[in-house]
């Protein structure tokens, strides 16, 4: 199989953990004989101060003429000290989902064996936790009318039935693929459109009938994903609710470097480690590469290269029951290691194989 790959490495520690998921998808190609290529371009920061645009269009035409994004992380506290600027590195990630249609956002919430104890969460909640959050993307406030002057601000939370639909849609197929169950998280005792949400989903219920369905608050939701994570299978809420909600669940398997995401819809597909471009460890070799890694074993699988992610997934577990890990999750007196040496573990550890 041919691949054609997008890579944004955007901010802070974004180009560093960037080289290491290059490097561990074109080993896994070599071993299994598929053809990749690379085509790099700019976003957030970076873009912003080259050209003056976080996603320029340039960047938009490269990804959308590649099979899919890997994305590294976007941010710089220039921007976020300044509440004046006008243009933020974030607004590329809003305008790369919606030029894209990336309407779906999948997080996987899992826990390792080995890093259990590093969770906030007493081990016995979270060993064994695994989980997806589907986060609609493309709607909701974060894209609906805004206004604000000196007195008064709102953001509009407008959602449409197909927007809702298609959505809902993508959570019933992952539910039919894992273990059959579906919570569909609103505010319908207080939201107008949560209500639409919980009624089209009562709508599409009855044609999945193998998915046992429930509905849940966000807030109860929010209590739940801590008091008992391992009651969800799949979660799928629209926007503002899954920004909050996948946050909260990242710190779950006790580091947010350990867990990927995909964007996924009309167009290119994309595949991000859920975490920020933690600017303050730029070009230290500390950022912990595993998401970024594990990003590109989903854009495997997105393809049906099972194999292949599955082999990702092999090394990124020995890596840890070896020790071989960034500083935040080293055990006590373990060997150090920084981003670069455990990319290059991974990579060795797959050609090996």
């Amino acid at each position: 199989m041919d691949f054609k790959i997008a890579v944004l490495a955007g901010d802070g520690i974004g180009p560093e953990i960037s080289v290491q998921g290059v490097d561990v998808m074109t080993a896994v190609c070599e071993k299994f004989g598929h053809k990749v290529t690379y085509k790099y371009a700019l976003c957030g920061a970076h873009a912003i101060d080259e050209v003056g645009d976080p996603f320029p269009e340039e960047t938009y035409q490269i990804c959308k003429n590649a099979d899919a994004v890997l994305f590294s992380a976007v941010g710089d506290p220039k921007f976020d000290n300044d509440p004046t600027a006008k243009v933020r590195p974030e607004q590329g990630l809003l305008a790369m989902r919606k030029k894209l249609g990336l309407f779906a956002n999948i997080r996987p919430v899992q826990t390792f064996k080995c890093l259990v104890h590093k969770s906030p969460l007493k081990a016995e909640l979270v060993d064994g936790a695994d989980f997806l959050c589907i986060r609609e993307l493309t709607g909701g406030m974060y894209f609906g009318e805004k206004y604000q002057d000196n007195d008064k601000a709102y953001d509009t939370n407008m959602y449409t039935r197909p927007e809702i639909e298609r959505i809902l849609k993508v959570g019933f197929e992952y539910a039919m693929k894992r273990r059959k169950h579906l919570t569909v998280v609103d505010k319908a005792n207080v939201l107008a459109s949560s209500r639409l949400w919980r009624q089209i989903a009562q709508e599409m219920a009855p044609k999945y009938p193998e998915v046992t369905t429930d509905y849940m608050f966000v807030d109860n939701a929010a209590m739940k994903m801590i008091q008992e994570p391992k009651f969800f299978d799949v979660m799928v809420t629209e926007n503002t609710f899954g920004d909050i909600l996948t946050d909260e669940g990242s710190v779950i398997s006790g580091s947010m470097g350990l867990l990927p995401s995909a964007s996924t819809g009309e167009s290119t597909p994309v595949f991000e480690p859920i975490h920020g471009s933690w600017p303050q460890a730029k070009g230290l070799n500390i950022a912990n590469p595993l998401a970024q890694i594990l990003s590109v074993a989903m854009l495997f699988e997105y393809f049906d290269c099972k194999e292949e992610g599955a082999l990702i997934r092999r090394a990124v577990d020995a890596s840890l029951d070896a020790n071989v890990r960034t500083p935040e999750i080293q055990v006590e007196g373990g060997a150090k290691y920084g981003t670069k040496e455990v990319g290059a573990w991974i990579v060795d550890y797959i050609k090996k194989a």
